[in-house]
């Protein structure tokens, strides 16, 4: 616009042309001004200015030109707008170009003067672009267009374009009610309803809604309820919202009256989105987010709703909206929430409301929490060797900023790097001794990385660092010097307590066995201190002390001189013990395997004697010639040892070599080799230094015995070792103090098999030989760790060989001089298999003549039931084993299970002598590498070849037995069932299982058995029920028996021996049923049980001592008078602090053995430490107490008292002993005396039967004789329960003295019946208090036999 003061009126058209040439055109709106003062067509003359050489084009396309023309007169702006409706189109080109065709030409823009100021609006169907309504100045008042859409006039046209656009058009969704009731026909769409309402309602729309400019159709959608709510649908360009209420108005103006329209119901929604935007785009938890909805509406009514809780948001501390306008016509309304939790996650809407406009928008947030990954805890090395931690987001989002922090004692710093595109960072230490010293290695320093973005959400992850100081080690600072046989040690001490590994190098490199160091660690250190017991010669050298945590090693170093000396079990002496004449000599002498530079001198007691040295090949010798005739005593025993000096000073003693010096009329036997002897003299010789033949394989090892029978010596017992055998003896006892012993143990075991497979035939002749390998494997069964497979084979082939039958009968000699050699073996094949480690290969299986091996290892994941079979067809013997997967899956994984079968294994291991239990069956040994901490069951069938005879018995060798030489024993297993040929046992452990046959013990399921079962069972329940039935009772009459101190007294220990009987028999019966249905009860359950059964019955008799002590109290000590609560605190103090004294003690003294209660039963020990003579003793003692009572209160009744008639007594007499005998027996337990004779092993099984029957039943003699029979209870009774007439009989003969019964009967039978019991005769019913010494002591007695 070149000059807008002489600018009246501008105009803008848009012309729409074809072409066929390129037209080389710069497509920016063009703007050529133009002043017409005369009346021409000046858009024509535009055009052709604007006309630009076209190419030629195979194809037409379209062109928009854009031409401005300002005019100084107004009135030219109608006679173009004439001339441009008049143009008929297209318009072809003229002869100069005639490839281009002009389309359309339509006015869009026009600027008018308005006071001041230039307003241009947009012609019917145009709008300004919204950036143009957004960045310039609007014609507010000009008009208002519908929400969301272009505005139709600016103040100043733009300098450049764009221009008025095209409107396109719109659908407005409305809706409007009419105030008439709904039908439910207006839901159906081919209903004449229907039909008729929306015919009727679209004629009216499309009349009300036609005066909109470019009105293009309007549709009926639907019908609602609510009266009825009629929503259709507009599609116009876009009105402004004066037309709008206009045409509303036409539109009820045009319906017909009976619609009953409701102008003011009228709403209207527009269809175009709205600018809703979120920052940030990734919300992590922390953040502040800002939700923005941006509307071109000019109203700031906008509210904002949580959908997921349908919640109208307020402005509050976590929430905050703003709203403004801008440029008069966009709304802007933001919600910020402040550190977004997950809870916030969800839709938000922003609605909006202008006039009848209503516009809802939407958004959808998610939250994602925050995870930073770490290392949770690292070790770093103070040896300034950088260590980096790690921190990473899982959330690839652009964090801003990652921050580094420390908390601890001590301050390390590091240096942070940080990849924003990775999120992760890394801190990089480097500590060195001056940061942590040793005295605060261990300190822990907690590192925390934290990620913050840049709105505000805050991430962290916490590194524990543990610091560790270079180990700085102290070690023995004094020489170690020592000879062989002696003992040292070496302590390692370490400034730091913190390590991965400790252990002991040799200079070689060789690990010390683990087994001769210990290793302990303090809160400000450690120390490791290697000990050596027996030191050889393999432990001279330098040997280092290895502190290691991780890549870092401390190192202390120290030399070991070991000097020659000869081990005393290495010194061979000869004689080892012999018969020298007073008058005669004897040549001794000390060999050893090795030469070496000793001093040896040989002594006798005060008598030190010279040795001359003797080298052989072999070995090496000293000698002296003792002559009896150098001392002056004879008839004497003595002692002469050798006593080797090593060069460093330090000595060793020789085993003794026994003389006996007598006369020489005494000898008979004589021999070059054996020496001589008298009468019935038994010597001993080492097998290589007597008549045995030697071998070129090296020396025989064992000892042979000699008896001097007449006058000659004859071989009593052959123990000698062969050769090859004894060498292996040798080098095991080496091994075993050796310092690298499990790296020689594999190949040691290979030559043990190699060599006991080629002496086999030596074995089953030499008992000796057979000990020497049974010794071997007991020394090397305790230095491995772990075993491999290949170890195990060569453990099992030797075992092969020494149970097989060549060599039973060798055992059978073995045996009787050494009883535990076969439990010796059993349990150093099972410290083997407790060790053996398969790990990844396959299961070890094993099957030899005499002994079969199968192997499972647990895996964590699915563990399978194990399963078992053995199969000996040259025995007829086979077994099966079967542990149930339930109960592998508690065993820690990678546990070995290894089960070993033997058929010949049970008749070498000893008998059980006392009951000669045999059975001919396998022994299987079951073991886990790692201990069982969870309840066990093992099931295991055997085949049995001795079926008949007694019960089978399901057992276990026991090695604790018999003074640790080991034995049979039943605990923990029972037979589940047997059909004669098959014993199935269960077990609730793991160790040697077989079984064994009781021919004396009655089997459970016979008559016999059953019957016992029955009367402990019946007996017991009625016990319990009738002492139930007893406590009632004395709670029901109490008050009305206990108004004197006696009848008190009588009364409580009659409770209290009821109560302590019910509680005992209660434990008995639970713990009897639970074992009967064979439940396998805790060790712990067990020993409570016993406990408690011990406690309640030892508490019954020492009540019943306390009711005898009464009694005798009562009739001797007429005129001592002690008061109820000091009778009450003694009787208390007797009937239950002396059992519970006694059972503790018992506890005490016997379980840490293990020895507490028996076997297979919850009951007191007697086998092993006779721990039931705590029960029978004071029972035994309390019996014989009360039956002494008894006597006394018998001859106290039968002597008449001062006072008393006669013949009364006389006539009582009788009655009263009965009376007695009748109470005290049953009452005060003398029907116990029965159970002495069942302590004992071999009872009669009547004394058994009529002492359980008089045991179980004493609740009812409880009952009767301490409740029910006593007169002052029926009286009490009767007064309770029974009629009037009754009660005042009863008065009145109490109160009368009669002598007539309560329940008077005529026959002679009955009356003697009643007598018996006390019916009849004279009841003083006076307290002792109110009468004489003479009537008190009747009185008492009566209180208490009644």
């Amino acid at each position: 616009m070149k000059s807008p003061r002489r600018t009246t009126l501008c105009l803008m058209f848009i012309v729409i042309y074809s072409s066929k040439a390129a037209l080389n055109w710069n497509f920016e709106s063009t703007i050529h001004p133009l002043s017409l003062h005369e009346r021409e067509p000046a858009g024509e003359e535009a055009l052709r200015q604007k006309r630009a050489v076209a190419t030629k084009s195979p194809t037409a396309e379209e062109y928009t030109v854009n031409i401005e023309i300002n005019f100084e007169n107004a009135s030219f702006l109608d006679p173009i707008k004439a001339y441009l409706n008049s143009l008929s189109f297209p318009i072809h080109g003229n002869n100069t170009d005639q490839i281009t065709d002009i389309l359309s030409i339509n006015v869009t823009t026009v600027c008018r003067p308005a006071g001041n100021e230039i307003w241009c609006s947009c012609e019917t169907g145009y709008g300004w672009p919204r950036e143009r309504c957004l960045h310039n100045l609007t014609c507010q008042e000009h008009d208002v267009f519908l929400p969301g859409h272009h505005c139709s006039c600016l103040k100043e046209l733009p300098p450049k374009g764009p221009f008025c656009l095209l409107q396109e058009d719109v659908t407005l969704n409305m809706r409007v009610r009419l105030n008439v009731g709904f039908q439910e026909d207006l839901m159906n769409t081919s209903s004449a309803l229907y039909r008729s309402y929306k015919t009727d309602l679209e004629t009216a729309f499309r009349k009300g809604y036609g005066i909109l400019p470019g009105f293009k159709g309007v549709t009926v959608t639907g019908f609602k309820s609510g009266s009825v709510v009629v929503t259709y649908e507009v599609k116009t360009p876009p009105p402004s919202l004066e037309l709008i209420h206009k045409a509303n108005e036409q539109v009820v103006q045009s319906l017909n009256q009976t619609y009953k329209m409701d102008y003011n119901s009228f709403q209207a929604v527009a269809s175009n989105e709205s600018n809703f935007s979120v920052t940030p785009e990734i919300i992590l938890e922390g953040d502040t987010v800002s939700l923005v909805c941006e509307k071109e509406v000019l109203s700031s009514n906008v509210s904002w709703r949580y959908e997921e809780q349908q919640l109208e948001i307020q402005n509050s501390s976590r929430f905050s909206i703003y709203t403004a306008v801008f440029n008069n016509m966009t709304s802007v309304s933001k919600l910020t929430i402040h550190n977004i939790t997950p809870g916030d996650a969800g839709e938000y809407v922003c609605k909006l409301i202008l006039d009848i406009f209503e516009y809802e928008c939407k958004k959808k947030i998610d939250v994602m929490p925050i995870q930073i990954l770490a290392n949770e805890e690292m070790k770093v090395m103070c040896d300034n060797n950088p260590v980096s931690l790690n921190c990473c987001s899982q959330s690839n989002v652009n964090w801003s900023k990652v921050e580094w922090k420390q908390e601890g004692k001590i301050s390390i710093p590091g240096t942070a790097e940080t990849d924003i595109d990775s999120s992760c960072s890394r801190y990089t230490l480097k500590a060195d001794g001056t940061q942590c010293p040793s005295g605060s290695s261990g300190t822990t320093v907690v590192y925390t990385c934290e990620f913050i973005s840049a709105y505000g959400a805050r991430g962290s992850a916490n590194t524990k660092v543990t610091f560790i100081s270079v180990a700085n080690l102290t070690i023995t600072p004094d020489p170690i010097s020592v000879s062989e046989g002696q003992n040292f040690s070496i302590k390692c001490i370490s400034d730091v307590s913190n390590y991965d590994e400790v252990y002991w190098n040799t200079s070689a490199g060789i690990k010390i066995y683990q087994r001769f160091y210990t290793t302990r660690r303090y809160p400000d250190g450690a120390e490791s201190v290697l000990t050596v017991k027996t030191s050889t010669r393999e432990w001279n050298g330098t040997y280092h002390c290895i502190f290691r945590y991780k890549n870092s090693y401390s190192i202390a170093t120290k030399d070991v001189i070991v000097h020659q000396l000869p081990l005393k079990l290495n010194i061979m002496v000869d004689p080892l013990e012999a018969t020298v004449s007073c008058s005669g000599s004897h040549h001794i002498k000390c060999c050893i395997e090795e030469d070496g530079d000793y001093k040896v001198t040989f002594h006798m007691d005060s008598l030190s004697l010279p040795a001359a040295k003797e080298v052989n090949e072999k070995q090496t010798c000293y000698k002296h010639n003792f002559n009896a005739n150098s001392v002056s005593w004879c008839s004497k025993t003595v002692d002469v040892y050798c006593h080797f000096t090593n060069a460093a000073n330090n000595s060793v003693w020789s085993p003794s070599m026994k003389l006996n010096l007598v006369p020489g009329e005494n000898i008979t036997c004589q021999d070059p080799v054996i020496g001589v002897g008298e009468p019935g003299k038994v010597i001993q010789k080492l097998c290589r230094f007597s008549n045995v033949p030697s071998s070129p394989d090296g020396p025989v090892g064992g000892i042979i015995t000699y008896k001097c029978v007449g006058s000659q010596w004859e071989e009593k017992r052959n123990d000698c070792i062969s050769a090859p055998i004894n060498s292996l003896l040798q080098m095991a006892k080496a091994l075993i103090k050796s310092p690298s012993q499990d790296e020689i143990l594999p190949t040691y075991l290979k030559d043990l098999s190699i060599s006991i497979d080629k002496v086999e035939h030596e074995i089953s002749s030499s008992p000796g030989s057979l000990g020497a390998i049974i010794n071997i494997l007991d020394l090397l069964s305790t230095v491995p760790t772990q075993v491999n497979s290949e170890m195990m084979m060569h453990v099992l082939s030797t075992v092969n060989v020494i149970l097989g039958k060549p060599v039973l009968n060798t055992w059978k000699v073995l045996q009787q001089q050494w009883t535990n050699q076969s439990s010796q073996l059993l349990h150093s094949v099972e410290r083997f298999s407790q060790a053996l480690q398969s790990g990844d290969s396959p299961p070890l299986s094993f099957s030899q003549t005499n002994v079969q091996m199968s192997s499972m290892v647990i895996k964590a994941s699915h563990p399978k039931t194990y399963q078992q079979r053995f199969v000996f067809p040259y025995f007829d013997l086979w077994g099966n084993v079967v542990i149930d997967k339930s109960y592998l899956e508690n065993l820690q994984s990678d546990s070995s299970i290894v089960t070993m079968a033997f058929p010949t294994l049970q008749a070498i291991l000893a008998q059980d002598i006392q009951e000669n239990n045999f059975a001919e069956s396998l022994v299987m040994t079951t073991t886990v590498s790692h201990n069982m901490t969870m309840p066990f069951r093992i099931s295991m069938t055997f085949k049995n070849n001795s079926p008949s005879g007694g019960e089978t018995k399901c057992v276990f060798w026991n090695f604790r037995l018999a003074n640790n030489t080991g034995g049979w024993d039943s605990s923990g297993c029972y037979v589940e069932e047997g059909d004669g040929d098959n014993v199935t046992c269960i077990c609730d452990h793991l160790t040697s299982f077989s079984i064994l046959m009781s021919p004396d013990s009655p089997d459970p399921s016979s008559l016999l058995g059953i019957l016992l079962d029955i009367i402990s069972y019946v007996g017991v329940g009625f016990s319990i029920l009738s002492l139930a039935a007893c406590l009632v009772v004395e709670a029901v009459v109490w008050k009305s028996v206990t108004k004197n101190r006696t009848s008190y007294m009588r009364h409580t220990c009659i409770v209290n021996i009821a109560a302590s009987l019910l509680v005992a028999n209660t434990w008995f019966i639970v713990v009897a049923a639970i074992q009967d249905n064979r439940y396998i009860l805790c060790k712990t359950a067990c020993v409570a049980a016993t406990f408690f059964i011990h406690f309640f019955y030892l508490s019954v008799f020492f009540w019943m001592l306390t009711l005898g002590l009464m009694l005798f109290y009562r009739l001797v000590f007429i005129l001592h008078e002690t008061s109820r609560s000091t009778q009450k605190a003694i009787a208390f103090c007797l009937g239950y602090g002396c059992p519970l004294a006694i059972s503790v003690i018992t506890l005490g003294a016997t379980q840490p053995r293990e020895v507490y209660t028996r076997k297979n039963v919850c009951w007191l020990n007697w086998e092993d430490t006779k721990a039931l003579l705590a029960f029978a003793i004071p029972a035994l003692i309390i019996v014989v107490v009360n039956i002494t009572i008894t006597i006394v209160v018998i001859t106290k009744i039968l002597r008449p008292s001062i006072g008393d008639k006669p013949c009364k007594q006389e006539k009582s007499s009788l009655f009263q002993i009965s009376k007695s005998i009748g109470v005290l027996t049953p009452l005060l337990g003398l029907t116990w005396g029965f159970g002495l004779t069942t302590v004992f092993p071999g009872t009669n099984l009547v004394f058994h039967i009529i002492f359980a029957i008089l045991n179980v039943f004493q609740g009812l003699f409880i009952l009767l004789f301490g409740c029910l029979w006593d007169l002052k209870v029926q009286e009490a009774l009767l007064n309770k329960f029974s009629l009037s007439r009754w009660s005042s009989q009863h008065s009145k003969s109490t109160s009368l003295g009669s002598s007539t019964p309560v329940f008077s009967m005529s026959s002679p039978i009955s009356r003697r019946f009643n007598n018996l019991f006390g019916k009849t005769g004279t009841y003083n019913v006076s307290t002792p208090e109110a009468t004489s010494s003479s009537l008190e002591n009747s009185s008492s007695a009566s209180s208490l036999l009644n």
